[in-house]
């Protein structure tokens, strides 16, 4: 039995915790006492400790005696949050989902001894998976990566609902988006190239450019063409951009009555009524995973796979929840990898036996992706 601290209390944090509880010592923190209360009266034999990440000296010494630490913090702690992790000397796993480049913390990890997986979740993480998988054995030359979780009831207008802070899917919609063109890395706008595309279960979604590919570009570069899109149900792209163009998502302050505002501060604490996803509301992650490229005896192949999943009423936990946090802990506690660095998910799904413990996990959680 390992000893392992979960960072972050959150909707997927807490779900991570729980399910390694059952063959694990767990401690969950967070910067709030009364989170941790709510969730350990679900989860009883979890231990609990509040912590401030932002306290360089606090985290490193409550993160101490673990053997192994999962982060699930906002994105916008994450890049420093694991950085003191690892300068701490400790194996991490992380989905904290940051904008800055994980691999940038390759020597220190390198220095400290550490294996550091990082965006190991549904996307980007199983995708990844998939893809690191599928480049061993293909010459590869098309990626692309459809993706999105949404409430199974519609409520106008923005049809939508977050397991995580606005603030971090706000932050998808004014990022710029990178995919790769004829070996060409391509910027555009977010929220553009919008196409409407039908899925089994869901009916007919819209498909937008966001930053998606993040650490792919680097890892991948012998691949041609790869793009990865997110998914709304239709509308909700236009009112997202009558926001963005009306300065609703500035960080430039602006004074109200004396006051100095920010107007995406703001828009983060209205939208926080509209997008807060209850911790009982259904809802469903739809992923399309698409590979082309030539196998091994020369013929072009298609490889498709197909993710749907909804909130799981026997255990109370949302699909989002489900599919981004039952990954990378339990594969690197039973020691299938030990590599030392940064390692985002295609450079550990290129192991067989690591892709086969990925999919045989989340099979036995009914996560299931179907190969077309």
């Amino acid at each position: 039995m390992s000893k392992i601290i979960v960072i972050g209390a959150g909707m997927v944090g807490s779900a991570i915790a729980i399910d390694l509880s059952k063959k694990h010592q767990v401690t969950l923190s967070d910067i709030s006492l009364d989170t941790l209360n709510k969730i350990k009266n679900k989860c009883e034999n979890l231990e609990i400790a509040t912590v401030d990440v932002t306290n360089s000296s606090e985290l490193q010494k409550i993160i101490k005696p673990f053997d192994l630490v999962l982060c699930a913090v906002p994105g916008f702690l994450g890049f420093n949050t694991l950085k003191n992790i690892i300068e701490a000397g400790k194996n991490v796993v992380d989905i904290s989902f940051f904008p800055e480049n994980s691999l940038e913390l390759t020597q220190l990890a390198l220095d400290k001894n550490v294996t550091a997986i990082v965006d190991c979740g549904v996307a980007p993480g199983m995708d990844n998976i998939i893809l690191g998988y599928y480049n061993e054995k293909m010459k590869l030359s098309h990626f692309e990566c459809l993706v999105g979780g949404l409430p199974q009831i519609k409520k106008w207008p923005f049809c939508y609902k977050a397991p995580f802070s606005p603030i971090d899917v706000i932050e998808e919609y004014t990022r710029p988006a990178r995919y790769v063109e004829n070996g060409n890395t391509i910027v555009r706008e977010p929220l553009t190239d919008c196409e409407y595309i039908t899925f089994d279960k869901v009916g007919t979604l819209e498909s937008f450019n966001t930053d998606g590919l993040r650490s792919i570009i680097y890892t991948m570069p012998h691949i041609p063409n790869m793009k990865e899109k997110t998914l709304r149900y239709p509308g909700h792209v236009e009112y997202i951009k009558v926001l963005k163009e009306s300065g609703f998502f500035s960080t430039k302050e602006v004074e109200i009555n004396g006051i100095e505002v920010s107007p995406l501060d703001f828009t983060s604490k209205i939208l926080m009524n509209k997008w807060k996803l209850d911790t009982s509301e259904k809802e469903f992650t739809v992923m399309r995973i698409s590979l082309k490229g030539e196998n091994s005896e020369g013929k072009t192949e298609e490889v498709v796979y197909n993710l749907y999943d909804e909130y799981s009423e026997e255990t109370q936990t949302s699909s989002m929840a489900r599919t981004t946090g039952y990954t990378a802990a339990n594969m690197f506690l039973e020691g299938l990898f030990t590599e030392k660095g940064i390692f985002p998910p295609e450079l550990i799904g290129k192991h067989e036996v690591c892709f086969n413990y990925f999919m045989n996990y989340l099979a036995a959680r009914d996560i299931h992706y179907a190969k077309k």
